[in-house]
């Protein structure tokens, strides 16, 4: 990923330049910016601090920090605006630099637990909801949100609160289950918080398929153990496939992927945050083993809507009361997917049921047919993924042969000579445009500086699944 700032918008409502952030990928706001220099030498505590966060970033940790983000009156008490009132646990002793970086870090993640703004009234009752979103910093590494947005304990009416989990984790499933004791901890008492998460600091990151137990101690109910789970399918553990099919049928999702595969411009449109964050990380999941390599929002916040207008490619998604903040261009698909919806796409260029070829799409259809009612999200997800890897296994699995090797050297990709191998006039004229897409190409730059390592006889699926597990350092960044 590029060394990028990005502007974001003050409370003012101008632009203004700032070293973090996007939200599940860059913004459309870009500006250069040199690394910021080192403004006081780093003492001992700052570089403990360091050597923590390096240990979290390895994955060895669940999570950075919780913050809670409370709705506070503003000054004229005319509105609410959302304020960090917690950090935990705090990070002390660094650099000046690193602490005005924190602050906007921590300033823009108050943008994304309430992305409605200053739209907000005291309320009796109030659903709780999960969501997630992603951080990007001024180096490119990222960090994952996760938020459980609640109604607190108390009577008569009063403002929602966030708690919002900062990991370099990407593990939505897992992160949902420790906002369950989270939530049932707040209904006792704020403090009983923070020994549970303190706990869950010290816990090693259980590898696939292994479990952690954590012990935390409840008034009246004694000392419970805690047990959290990864699944096997770790690139799928961000990901529950479930959300997009209950919200479209299966020729809606096909119409969807035809967008996303060519990376077209896509705006999702619901009511529910959680409904719009699950739906677009499992559109990018649908892409595996290519990765959306373009902007990725998937709840915006009403100050940023301008976003919508970005010429470039993106999966965006905008809750339902601003629809009409982008229904007024041509040129993308608009996906409402609400429970009282009038008709899925609102906005369409009418082309999406031509992209995928024919016989592929029937024969993806027909995989897809075969979830069960009552499956588990990891049998559904596994499912869903194979089912869309074949097709990217049928239509491209057969590059490797094309990536020619000089010894010492890196491939070459002949592409030309690639794509006339498809006998398919339809898979053909597909692969043709799938080819100029930046998906493709980040994916074909990284076989070419592959080290040759196939054997003869090895089928082009093996082929395709091995070098893409290999050359995948996160191979669940999804």
């Amino acid at each position: 990923l590029p060394t990028v700032s990005v502007s974001t918008l003050s409370s003012a409502g101008t632009l203004r330049n700032t070293c973090v952030l996007t939200h599940d990928a860059f913004l459309p706001f870009y500006v250069g910016v040199k690394e910021p220099e080192l403004l006081e030498p780093p003492c001992p505590a700052a570089a403990a601090d360091t050597s923590r966060q390096q240990r979290y970033a390895s994955g060895q940790y669940f999570f950075e920090y919780l913050v809670v983000v409370s709705l506070k009156k503003t000054k004229d008490s005319s509105s609410y605006e959302p304020q960090i009132t917690y950090q935990f646990p705090k990070r002390d002793g660094m650099a000046k630099y690193q602490k005005e970086e924190e602050e906007k870090t921590l300033k823009a993640i108050t943008l994304f637990c309430f992305p409605e703004g200053i739209s907000w009234a005291p309320l009796t009752e109030y659903h709780s909801e999960t969501f997630s979103f992603v951080l990007t910093e001024i180096d490119g590494s990222r960090r994952n949100g996760y938020c459980r947005r609640l109604l607190p304990g108390g009577k008569g009416a009063r403002p929602p609160e966030a708690y919002c989990i900062i990991s370099s984790l990407a593990c939505f499933g897992l992160f949902s289950k420790i906002f369950d004791e989270v939530e049932k901890r707040r209904q006792i008492s704020m403090a009983m918080i923070y020994p549970f998460m303190q706990k869950l600091r010290e816990a090693p990151f259980p590898a696939p398929g292994n479990t952690v137990e954590i012990k935390s101690f409840i008034p009246e109910s004694g000392t419970e153990i805690i047990r959290l789970t990864r699944p096997f399918d770790s690139w799928l553990e961000h990901v529950n496939f479930a959300t997009l099919f209950s919200c479209l049928t299966d020729e809606e999702v096909l119409l969807v992927f035809a967008a996303a595969v060519l990376e077209r411009r896509i705006i999702f449109i619901a009511d529910e945050l959680g409904t719009l964050s699950q739906v677009i990380h499992a559109v990018a999941a649908l892409l595996y083993p290519f990765t959306w390599q373009h902007t990725l929002i998937s709840i915006v916040p009403e100050i940023l809507i301008d976003v919508v207008m970005a010429p470039t490619p993106y999966l965006l998604g905008v809750q339902k009361r601003l629809l009409d903040e982008v229904t007024d261009q041509s040129d993308l698909l608009v996906v409402d997917l609400s429970e009282n919806k009038k008709k899925t796409f609102i906005i369409s260029i009418g082309d999406e049921g031509a992209i995928l070829p024919p016989k592929l799409k029937t024969e993806l259809l027909e995989a897809l047919s075969h979830r069960k009612k009552g499956s588990t999200v990891e049998e559904l997800n596994r499912v869903v993924s194979e089912a869309f890897l074949q097709f990217f296994v049928k239509t491209v699995g057969h590059y490797a042969s094309y990536v020619k090797r000089r010894s010492g050297e890196g491939g070459v990709f002949e592409k030309r000579s690639f794509y006339k191998a498809i006998e398919s006039k339809t898979t053909r004229h597909f692969v043709k445009k799938f080819i100029q897409t930046q998906m493709f190409d980040l994916f074909i730059q990284e076989a070419e500086q592959h080290p040759e390592q196939q054997q003869q006889g090895e089928t082009a699926n093996a082929s395709y699944a091995r070098l893409k597990y290999e050359n995948d350092p996160r191979p669940d960044s999804l």
